[in-house]
């Protein structure tokens, strides 16, 4: 991992950073794992916006990523680990013994030429290799968890990821999450060991607006410079909120709201809720 810093030559370059991505080891992706994406500009299928604030940006292919890793109990060879435009972490390219070839999340530390082995038993837990929590020991780090059996991996896939396994009590694993909150997933998910790559990705600045333009990413106008007949926050004879908590175009809060849906079969797996940056604890 590393960052470029820029010196302020230019109003653009101040405060500037790039990721050098010193892991990437290799430039163009496995055509046969590539599908198309299309844009859709934040619109549904009958053209209305849905989604505000998206459009253009730089054209994609989508990476085809083995998130069940269910190819049990056959050595794969990493031949290399590669940029993903459309996640923050890393993916790594394996070759299995038959050939065939498939992405995964690549883990903190994973190199090319080690081999790893997803299986339905305990094997050596070493970053990388895959298996059910029943056999994984306390107290390692993890990603790519499933939330059911045979589902895929859901939790834990972003850049620098990891939930840390506390213990098991017979049908259930507990899971610290990154964001503090303490989960109870099946001992029969499968999980990742490691930590994810490319950590520095939090720490990047962009510098400008065009950047977030490459990223598909529009300007946004202020809830308190709309009319507001278009905005909660809008309005007013002046520059106020009208005493009112952050909010969205919709009335969703912004800073402490409410992100998750009520009634979730998993909601009684939650044993402590994360917190909020500014209200404290979510009661979700």
């Amino acid at each position: 991992m590393g960052l470029r810093l820029y010196k302020p030559t230019t109003n653009a370059r101040r405060n500037a950073s790039v990721n050098l991505h010193t892991e990437v080891t290799k430039d163009r992706p496995e055509k046969s794992l590539l599908r198309p994406l299309p844009k859709t500009g934040g619109r549904n299928n009958q053209g209305k916006i849905t989604v505000r604030g998206r459009g253009q940006g730089h054209k994609r292919r989508y990476r085809l990523i083995d998130f069940r890793r269910t190819k049990d109990d056959m050595p794969a060879t990493v031949i290399g680990i590669e940029y993903d435009p459309n996640r923050t972490c890393h993916i790594a390219l394996l070759q299995y013994a038959d050939g065939t070839k498939r992405y995964i999340l690549a883990p903190h530390g994973l190199t090319v030429g080690e081999v790893v082995v997803s299986s339905a038993e305990a094997i050596e837990p070493t970053p990388g290799n895959c298996m059910p929590l029943r056999h994984i020991p306390t107290g390692l780090t993890l990603h790519n968890i499933e939330f059911e059996p045979g589902k895929g991996g859901g939790l834990c896939r972003s850049a620098g990821a990891g939930a840390r396994l506390t213990n098991r009590e017979g049908r259930w694993a507990t899971l610290v999450l990154p964001s503090g909150e303490i989960r109870q997933v099946s001992v029969k998910c499968r999980a990742t060991i490691g930590q994810l790559d490319n950590a520095d990705h939090q720490n990047i600045k962009l510098g400008k607006a065009g950047r977030n333009r490459w990223r598909g990413r529009k300007p946004k106008v202020r809830g308190v410079a709309k009319d507001h007949a278009c905005h909660p926050l809008g309005g007013g004879e002046g520059r106020s909120k009208g005493r009112r908590e952050p909010a969205s175009a919709s009335g969703t809060k912004s800073k402490g709201g409410r992100t998750r849906p009520r009634g979730r079969w998993t909601d009684a797996r939650i044993l402590r809720r994360r917190k909020s940056r500014r209200y404290g604890q979510l009661k979700v």
